[in-house]
């Protein structure tokens, strides 16, 4: 693995490297800016990413673009339902010696054993093995026959969804929705950007995309980011919106109260905080606003956010919720 791809990474070069990234993933991907902005701000925030799309929109190549744009070890895992967690993270197997006969017990490390995990259709897995990330997503470790084994950092989750096919399919739990920092949402391309897309992938064959960051690279830059400051009012703005999404709570209105079944809890605070925090490094600034908590609200937000059945009867996501909550709180 290469240890690093630039000199340093330091604040004052970071909107290049950002531009260099940007330049290498679009020889993959046509258009879907936001949702990549999102993937680097998770990157930067050391933080997991589920990205959820209908099929044919690019999720999968997005993610496989994004990891040939970094030097760090790779792999996929296919979820199917009858995927168990020891292909996710691994057993104990027993050799034997040809010579002395003697059997011991060997570790075989399963695919979770890497930097970055694409954990394509997650919910076609059933609980019990969608539970298997759990302690990998948030502590960085894997505890197989009791031993615990500790992960390579850097480590992050990339996991898509298809919202649509919901025949066969298991739903994540809210405490493993609740692991992931964003949560983006593909749509479909622009026409222009799909006349653009169609053209260049019916053609001849794309240039290949370029590594710009390395493991060390990251690791400063997830360094940087937990050292940016960030104002009492903009963390307050993020506990606010956050709380304003629990039902019958003292920051909640009468039309959430109507319309949230569950709210984000202090997790979700946190995340607006990290993400605004990435997205203020990535535009090259010292340090987060309001305006950055709520540019990536939504992304952080909606798997947090339960509707309730008198919101679902009207037809309302939990993205007008969260439209509804930005226009209230004030900043």
């Amino acid at each position: 693995m290469t240890n690093s791809v630039n000199d340093e990474v330091t604040l004052e070069n970071l909107p290049l490297i950002h531009e260099k990234l940007l330049q290498e993933i679009r020889k993959g991907i046509v258009g879907q800016d936001h949702v990549i902005e999102q993937l680097l701000v998770t990157l930067l925030a050391k933080g997991h990413c589920l990205l959820t799309g209908i099929p044919g929109l690019g999720k999968t190549l997005l993610v496989k673009t994004l990891s040939k744009c970094l030097s760090l070890d790779f792999k996929r895992i296919q979820f199917t339902p009858d995927l168990m967690p020891a292909d996710v993270v691994g057993t104990e197997v027993v050799d034997e010696d040809p010579n002395t006969g003697k059997r011991n017990f060997r570790f075989s490390p399963g695919p979770i054993f890497t930097n970055i995990v694409l954990a394509d259709e997650i919910n076609r897995t059933p609980p019990k093995t969608q539970a298997a990330l759990l302690e990998a997503m948030e502590e960085r470790q894997v505890t197989v026959s009791g031993e615990t084994r500790l992960l390579d950092a850097p480590f992050f989750v990339l996991a898509t969804q298809n919202p649509i096919e919901l025949e066969g399919t298991y739903p994540l739990p809210e405490a493993q929705l609740d692991r992931f920092l964003l949560n983006p949402v593909i749509d479909y391309l622009s026409v222009d950007d799909e006349i653009k897309m169609v053209g260049e992938t019916t053609g001849k064959d794309r240039d290949t995309p370029q590594s710009v960051l390395a493991a060390n690279d990251i690791l400063s830059l997830q360094k940087l980011t937990r050292e940016v400051p960030a104002p009492e009012n903009v963390v307050s703005y993020a506990v606010r919106l956050a709380a304003s999404t629990r039902p019958n709570s003292e920051h909640s209105d009468d039309w959430t109260d109507k319309r949230v079944k569950w709210g984000a809890g202090s997790r979700g605070a946190q995340a607006l905080i990290l993400a605004g925090k990435a997205r203020a490094l990535l535009d090259g600034r010292p340090n987060v606003s309001c305006e950055d908590v709520k540019n990536v609200a939504k992304s952080a937000l909606r798997h947090r956010v339960l509707p309730s059945f008198f919101a679902e009867s009207e037809g309302l996501k939990s993205d007008d919720i969260i439209a509804h909550i930005l226009e209230e709180v004030s900043q």
